[in-house]
């Protein structure tokens, strides 16, 4: 789920090598470049930085909070494979609460086609593949759609750079991004990226009416492997239903010796 906001570099066309390059060794260039061209080229930096961490586990809790202020709380095991030459692939485990206990998600993320999402239920004691053209849906009641919690690959979206802005105390590019598949829950995604680190600090989603739906604010982050930077904390509200989600991560493990062998369907059912 935490590879939905941080994008891939996986093998992109010579046209965005030259463009990356082009930005770091001619600054005069660079500001000649399109709003579109300088939004590319600013996804693709962020995308090159998050290159070879391999694998990861981490620990998440989800507070889910209505707006009556009622709670409830999931505890969830985190499991994440970087795959090249495409999306990354993720499986969340949820151990708490007991009515949704051993209930598994895989995501198997794409870059130029659909993802493939399997949801197991244990009630059902089945497997049930999310359709295609329903990843805007919540996910287990969160305010995190399907299509938020698979990892956002640059060929996902078409950008335009919008403004430099100050956000939580930082320099920050400004972009906005427009969904390149048909079915998504949004009209387009306005992201605040931090200047010096590449790394999203808000993203504002708009609805097929255009309308601004909700606000995803990602902050604590902590570096890894002194190179990965990893939020702490995602706080998802939604600004039409009151409802809000609060996603906090912690016990983060890379290059655990994950393989693709422990992303397959058949292994929802047996996860522990």
């Amino acid at each position: 789920m935490h590879t939905t906001l941080v994008s891939r570099y996986k093998n992109r066309k010579l046209k965005a090598y030259l463009m990356v390059l082009l930005v770091a060794l001619a600054p005069l260039a660079a500001e000649a470049q399109s709003p579109e061209e300088k939004g590319l080229a600013i996804a693709l930096e962020a995308d090159r930085r998050d290159l070879g961490f391999n694998d990861f586990e981490a620990s998440m809790t989800m507070l889910l909070k209505n707006k009556k202020g009622d709670e409830s709380l999931r505890n969830i095991r985190m499991r994440t494979l970087e795959v090249e030459g495409d999306g990354d692939k993720s499986l969340s485990i949820f151990d708490q609460p007991a009515d949704v206990k051993g209930t598994a998600f895989l995501t198997h993320s794409h870059t130029s086609k659909p993802d493939d999402q399997w949801l197991y239920l244990p009630a059902l004691k089945r497997v049930k593949r999310i359709s295609s053209k329903n990843k805007s849906g919540p996910f287990m009641g969160s305010e995190f759609a399907y299509e938020d919690i698979s990892s956002q690959e640059v060929d996902k979206y078409t950008y335009k750079y919008l403004r430099d802005e100050d956000m939580d105390g930082r320099k920050s590019f400004v972009v906005e991004q427009y969904p390149t598949y048909k079915h998504s829950g949004y009209t387009r995604r306005i992201v605040w990226i931090d200047q010096e680190r590449y790394i999203p600090l808000q993203v504002e989603f708009y609805d097929r009416k255009n309308a601004h739906l909700k606000t995803l604010k990602m902050t604590d982050y902590q570096q890894y492997l002194d190179q990965y930077w990893r939020a702490g904390n995602m706080y998802m509200e939604n600004h039409q239903t009151g409802k809000t989600t609060l996603l906090t991560w912690s016990d983060y493990k890379f290059r655990t010796g994950l393989s693709d062998a422990d992303f397959r369907k058949n292994v929802l059912q047996r996860v522990r």
